[in-house]
């Protein structure tokens, strides 16, 4: 069994435990915990199938920004009386039949589709002195094709920062 394939099914297994962690726990700031490390799996997915740049975003976007939003979100929030109630509690049926469903799927693909369970064919080398790296292709593409579009996000993204601020600025006369 290749290397690749050995972090493909670690980084598989790390997404479903961290993701069924995530949504078991009772704790708020646990089940964040565990959203950082199941979206840490993700980025390693796309590590190994060569795409840098989407694991860059995931790890500095979505583990950097908005998961630490999550955090402060969930620290300014009182919760206590929230996480001390019973979650789960009418849904036993609708879990179990969930459970039957994708068990009886997996079933089904291990016995007709144990072909699909095959890894690709690694692709060859590039060449020396072309792009080698997905990530300089996206920058060409975006700062050739897509110059307009991608300073027109930047300026959106600008607009609603400072309309966030504003916005989150206290008056002095409203207190």
């Amino acid at each position: 069994m290749q290397l690749d394939s050995i972090l493909f099914y670690l980084f598989a297994v790390q997404i479903l435990f961290s993701a069924l962690m995530t949504i078991t726990r009772r704790n708020v700031v646990y089940s964040a915990v565990w959203l950082i490390s199941s979206l840490v799996g993700v980025a390693g997915i796309y590590l190994l199938q060569g795409a840098e740049f989407l694991a860059g975003v995931q790890v500095i976007v979505y583990i950097g920004g908005i998961t630490v939003l999550f955090l402060f979100v969930i620290m300014l929030v009182p919760v206590s009386e929230e996480s001390k109630l019973r979650r789960f509690s009418s849904q036993l049926w609708i879990v179990l039949a969930v459970v039957v469903a994708l068990t009886a799927e997996m079933a089904y693909f291990i016995v007709k589709g144990a072909d699909s369970f095959q890894m690709g064919e690694p692709r060859p080398p590039v060449e020396i002195g072309t792009m080698t790296t997905n990530s300089e292709q996206i920058g060409q593409v975006l700062f050739s094709e897509y110059l307009l579009p991608f300073e027109l996000a930047s300026i959106l993204l600008l607009v609603a920062m400072i309309g966030a601020v504003v916005m989150a600025k206290v008056r002095e006369g409203a207190e």
